[in-house]
């Protein structure tokens, strides 16, 4: 699958105004769906019991003025302008920032880190000279493993929010929408009417997931746009027709007064206030799609004061309507002879915004699956055009069924604004936290300014945190039960993959033992190509020996593939394919190194296959010229066939093929088209914090005169391993797998049996299995089964 990847590598360059605009429209859509139908529920959760709002309006007031500080501070300060500039290569969201902290600080539990890694243009680490007070930082988060474990939970405990998010905000969101109907029916019909509608319109959402976003997406935006306008012209007619001088109440003075006299039943309600600003952490997790002026400009210009208007608007109805015959909602400030279009028209706006963070749910997930933290589940790219935009059939039935599962046992917003309210100051407050580590860590400011971020928006956070966490039995258990259970099974699957390939490294066999192999021992090597996957970047995996203790054969073209995850958003194809020998040039056998980042989405396995065969002949030409080129005086072939029983060093094979010997160019800054580049293996994590980056980038400039008589030129000898190759590809391709089973070492604690034993195993057996993660067809797998003792 070719995907467009030029928005996520690319080169830092001033757009137009005309660009930014356009992308600014765009934005509308996709990250501010949810943000803008928050007016639909904000004043009815609020009111919905902690509070009444009485003739003095001092409650309604002051229930705004807190809306407006909030939007301002949080969304427009602490987002627009200071989380935003924390994307990592244009990415943005929780991984973006940890995937920063690791690149700046060695805390990244993830297993098979190289050198090498540290060489991809999107791991770039714009670093000034460290500053004495943000090094000690650094030095005590590296020194500390608990710390790293800790981290690592923060952020698990972030993406288990946005999961819940998920859940909670297409119920809340089209709930509030079709409750505009309670104005046009009786109590008794009403109660029986919003449900089912509610269940139905999910249940459209949610079976229309599989055919994706992008063909329905240019709809997206001119519906929140004429959301905006509607709920700001709404909001000017209800301040100049009830009470043109509500806007006095956005002084700070009426959210003392309000404290003053609603006292702890004025603090609890702020549990409903603050869903206001539910959907913000969009700007920021969407960051990759747009760019950082255009969100900013379509926040600043057009969301914010439409927002503004629209809870003023709401304010100075009520100002004027006491003793309502209905309760305080959206729809009793909306004039009688609009009230049907704009009910139709915030249903629309309340599918979008839902569909924005349902995608949001399944961008997440792939990314905690790509660094070891989830359970393998199917990946499908909706688009073959627009990265990013993909598809996970078993998530999607399962956020359907507990949407439905909520809005059918809530039944109110009173319930669901509560339960929501916590996820969302739960993201927020990680969101918080990280951003002050990178402020030290990764920008290198004095922790004083990290210290006044922390505690300035920290304090508002833990605020409205704290008023959720009152609502606890009135929905807000909702999310921290699915956190718990969400937690639980990313931390059991992560700790589980971290030994098993501790397991892997401390079991792999010797490079000597898979020369010695042969037909003296009864070994025979049979035509196509094998490639045996496992986690390690160097060494024979023990499910390879395994595989030949069985079966006395492999194949004579055998690749040792490791599939892994980087701390990086994105792997410039030129970039992704890590290549070396294993053993002399004679046995034929190879490494590949496939990377991929957080966001990336891996390839199927037919243009998998194609391309790995490729980069590995491109390799082979480069490894040949690369030694007969420069050393023709120092040693011949003979030396050449019969070198070190070492692996060689690997090399990144870019996707411009070449065919002629190469005139080695020296660059500092090198472009991605073709690269080469050589590296050490490393066998352990800890090898990664001894070793510092060899070797030099090399760029292949080709002149016309060696590309037209490439042929002439290349070695016989080149010509029949490329033959050979060849020859293997037509025979056929196996992947040769591992099929394990784990369980937990006698004497293990009671907590690592329950883990490993019960935990992971179900777990392991309940999802997709490798063949299917890595889309391998059934006629090509061999499985190899392997015990796992932890």
């Amino acid at each position: 699958m070719d995907l467009d990847y030029s928005k996520c590598w690319k080169t830092p360059k001033k757009e137009s105004w005309k660009t930014v605009l356009l992308l600014s429209y765009q934005s509308l859509g996709v990250v501010y769906g949810d943000l803008s139908i928050s007016p639909l529920y904000v004043y009815k959760s609020t009111f919905a019991e902690d509070i009444q709002h009485s003739d003095s309006n001092e409650e309604i007031f002051g229930v705004l003025s807190f809306v407006f500080w909030t939007l301002t501070l949080i969304p427009l300060f602490k987002y627009v302008f200071i989380v935003l500039r924390a994307d990592d290569n244009g990415e943005g969201g929780t991984f973006a920032l940890y995937s920063l902290i690791c690149r700046h600080a060695r805390v990244s539990l993830l297993p098979n880190r190289q050198v090498a890694d540290e060489a991809l243009s999107t791991y770039k680490l714009e670093q000034p000279p460290e500053k004495k007070n943000s090094s000690r930082v650094k030095f005590v988060l590296e020194k500390y493993r608990w710390l790293h474990t800790a981290l690592l939970i923060l952020v698990l405990l972030g993406t288990c929010m946005v999961i819940g998010d998920g859940v909670l905000t297409p119920a809340i969101s089209v709930f509030s929408a079709v409750s505009g109907l309670e104005l046009s029916m009786s109590k008794e019909h009403h109660q029986y009417a919003v449900v089912p509608i509610t269940c139905f319109i999910l249940l459209c959402l949610f079976a229309l997931q599989h055919y994706g976003t992008h063909r329905v997406g240019f709809f997206f935006a001119p519906i929140v746009l004429t959301w905006l306008l509607c709920i700001s012209a709404l909001g000017l007619y209800n301040i100049i027709h009830w009470n043109p001088h509500v806007y006095k109440a956005l002084s700070p003075y009426y959210m003392f007064i309000f404290l003053k006299k609603t006292r702890i039943s004025g603090w609890m309600s702020l549990g409903g206030t603050l869903l206001c600003i539910t959907g913000s952490e969009a700007m920021f997790a969407d960051l990759g799609h747009f760019s950082y002026t255009a969100i900013q400009i379509a926040f600043t210009f057009l969301v914010y004061p439409a927002l503004i208007l629209a809870y003023m608007g709401q304010a100075a109805y009520l100002s004027h309507h006491h003793h309502s015959s209905h309760v305080i909602s959206f729809y009793v400030s909306v004039p009688a002879p609009v009230r049907w279009p704009v009910l139709v028209v915030a249903i629309l706006a309340s599918v979008v915004g839902s569909q924005a963070i349902i995608s949001g749910t399944f961008s997440i997930i792939n990314q905690s699956q790509s660094l070891g933290c989830f359970p393998r589940v199917k990946v499908i790219h909706t688009s073959d055009k627009i990265h990013g935009q993909i598809y996970i059939p078993e998530i999607n039935w399962m956020l359907m069924i507990l949407c439905i599962a909520v809005t059918i046992g809530f039944r109110d917003t009173k319930h669901m604004g509560n339960a929501s309210g916590l996820a969302v100051m739960t993201v927020m407050l990680v969101t918080t936290c990280l951003t002050s580590l990178v402020i030290i860590i990764c920008w290198q400011k004095p922790p004083i300014i990290a210290i006044t971020f922390l505690l300035f928006f920290g304090s508002i956070e833990l605020l409205y945190f704290s008023a959720s966490l009152t609502k606890f039995k009135e929905g807000a258990w909702l999310p921290i039960l699915l956190a718990l259970i969400l937690m639980t099974v990313m931390f059991v699957w992560h700790y589980a993959t971290i030994k098993k390939y501790e397991y892997d490294l401390h079991n792999k066999v010797s490079l000597e033992w898979l020369l010695a192999l042969g037909p003296s021992l009864g070994i025979a090597r049979v035509p196509g190509i094998g490639l045996v996957f496992s986690d390690l970047t160097s060494g024979i995996p023990a499910n390879f020996s395994r595989f030949v203790t069985n079966l006395p054969a492999f194949h004579r073209i055998l690749i040792f593939v490791c599939v892994k995850s980087v701390p990086v958003p994105h792997v410039p194809p030129a970039e992704r394919y890590l290549v070396g020998r294993v053993g002399p040039t004679a046995h034929r056998s190879y490494r590949c190194i496939v990377r991929y980042g957080y966001r990336d989405v891996h390839q199927d396995v037919h243009s998998f296959e194609t391309e790995l065969v490729e980069r590995l002949a491109d390799f082979i030409r480069y490894d040949w010229h690369r030694t007969n080129w420069t050393n023709s005086c120092n040693e011949d072939d003979a030396s050449r066939s019969n070198e070190s029983s070492s692996e060689s060093k690997l090399a990144v094979i870019g996707t411009v093929a070449f065919s002629g010997p190469p005139a080695y160019e020296i660059e500092e800054n090198v472009q991605p088209e073709s690269v080469s580049i050589e590296f050490p293996t490393v066998e352990s994590v800890r090898d990664v914090i001894e070793l510092e980056p060899v070797g030099k980038r090399v760029r292949f400039a080709i002149d016309d005169e060696s590309e037209i008589n490439a042929q002439t030129e290349v070695d016989a000898q080149l010509q029949e391993e490329l033959a050979y190759l060849y020859a293997a590809q037509q025979a056929g391709t196996a992947f040769i797998l591992g099929h394990s089973h784990v369980r937990a070492k006698q004497g293990s604690s009671l907590f690592k049996r329950l883990a490993i034993d019960f935990g992971y195993n179900f777990l392991r057996r309940n999802c997709r299995g490798p063949d299917v993660a890595l889309k391998v067809p059934t006629v090509s797998l061999l499985e190899v089964g392997m015990v796992y003792v932890v």
